[in-house]
């Protein structure tokens, strides 16, 4: 069982593997700055279980992948060397799970279970 508020897992939809060795940092808004709550690196099924605190307050997060370093370690090219994802939490909503589609020239999100 997750206790963070927030995970995320990674899919290398070219390879069609999960994207181990992910590095990807947690952020917070805070006016106008953007600070930094958690990072973590992906496991061998791409997921990042434990990511960040138990509860976060209302407001808008941002999760930022290093994309580049990821497939930089298999010496694939990549247009994306990081993807930002920017979203708000509720914070009466019990978790969100954020999951990335990745491959060296696109990328898609959705909101998880």
């Amino acid at each position: 069982m997750t206790t963070s508020h927030v995970t995320t897992h990674v899919l290398d939809t070219g390879s069609g593997k999960p994207a181990a060795d992910v590095p990807v940092t947690l952020n917070m808004l805070d006016g106008e700055h953007w600070v930094r709550l958690a990072e973590g690196v992906t496991d061998e099924d791409g997921r990042i279980k434990e990511l960040g605190p138990d509860r976060l307050a209302t407001g808008t997060y941002r999760l930022a992948f290093d994309t580049g370093k990821y497939f930089a370690a298999s010496g694939t090219e990549t247009f994306f060397p990081e993807v930002t994802l920017t979203f708000g939490v509720v914070e009466s909503e019990a978790h969100y799970h954020v999951p990335l589609l990745l491959s060296p020239f696109a990328y898609s999100t959705y909101r998880g279970s």
